[in-house]
């Protein structure tokens, strides 16, 4: 009797697993019958006919990502480098992902391979580096193309890792430290000659900074000896105006005829103190001559006034 309850339990928890499915909202499944397509199952609760629906396939529908492994690649040069990557894909058709191809990620991995090997070819070494970004468009726009037929959408791929071999690195980074010591002989070289430029820039400012001193000098110079020269000229024209006007005045002829005599004697008397003979004049009528020709000459000069 426990033994047929058992059996009939059993039989009973087939023909429900048979009939009753629910569906992850994560999920979409395809439902066949009678070996046929017959529906795509949305998330939620879903009645089967025992034996006749069967569940065929299980599709997830969020954003899938599959490690694309190394790969040898030739570049344009004849490098070698080893590409790996990740490609991004997503179930738009349930039903095309099942029928319209064996396996979606085999062969979505497979045409990444196979596209970036043809985009490295076409670029060389220096540029597969920094053009990372067009390889990646490049190969989701072939993978996308290709995969319309199996409901599938490509989303994004990006490459990992560029690996060139040991002997192509060794290569790289002698031509890197050749690059820097260039930059760095160039470096050099540009300041030595921006120095040597300064130098002689601020040599050629000193010269003319002297000259112009030198110049200003004696601008200077000459203006204060013209200013003296025409304030010396001034006050002797000024002092014989006023001699002029003093003569003029009462007593000015006979001032002027004993500044004469006096100014005479103390000449006359110098040069006897320094001569070495005694100087007499050889004729002293000639010095009362010489008073009354003073004499006649104020006269003229006061009647000339």
């Amino acid at each position: 009797m426990f033994t047929t309850l058992a059996v009939i339990f059993i039989l009973m928890w087939i023909i429900l697993s048979k009939t009753a499915v629910i569906v992850p909202t994560r999920l979409a499944c395809v439902k066949e019958r009678l070996g046929r397509f017959h529906a795509v199952l949305e998330p939620g609760f879903h009645i089967l006919i025992p034996f006749i629906d069967k569940i065929s396939y299980r599709h997830e529908t969020r954003e899938q990502v599959f490690d694309v492994p190394p790969q040898s690649c030739i570049t344009r040069d004849n490098i070698q480098v080893q590409v790996d990557g990740l490609v991004y894909l997503k179930v738009m058709d349930p039903k095309q992902a099942s029928y319209g191809i064996e396996n979606y990620r085999r062969a979505a991995i497979n045409l990444a391979q196979t596209t970036m090997r043809s985009e490295i070819g076409k670029l060389t070494l220096d540029k597969s580096f920094y053009e990372r970004d067009n390889l990646n468009q490049a190969v989701v726009t072939e993978i996308d193309k290709a995969s319309n037929p199996w409901g599938i959408k490509v989303l994004r791929y990006e490459i990992m890792n560029i690996s060139p071999s040991a002997h192509v690195i060794h290569t790289l980074e002698k031509q890197m430290e050749a690059e820097r010591e260039r930059r760095a002989d160039v470096t050099i070289a540009t300041a030595q000659k921006e120095s040597v430029s300064v130098i002689s820039e601020g040599e050629r400012q000193e010269m003319i900074n002297v000259s112009q001193g030198e110049r200003q000098k004696r601008i200077n110079e000459a203006d204060g000896r013209a200013l003296a020269i025409t304030l010396e000229a001034e006050a002797t024209a000024q002092g014989i105006q006023r001699v002029a006007q003093a003569i003029q005045q009462p007593g000015g002829k006979e001032a002027v005829r004993m500044r004469v005599v006096e100014q005479y004697l103390k000449e006359l008397g110098r040069v006897m103190n320094g001569a070495d003979v005694s100087v007499v004049p050889a004729d002293l009528a000639n010095i009362k001559g010489f008073f009354e020709g003073v004499g006649h000459v104020s006269q003229g000069m006061s009647g000339k006034g």
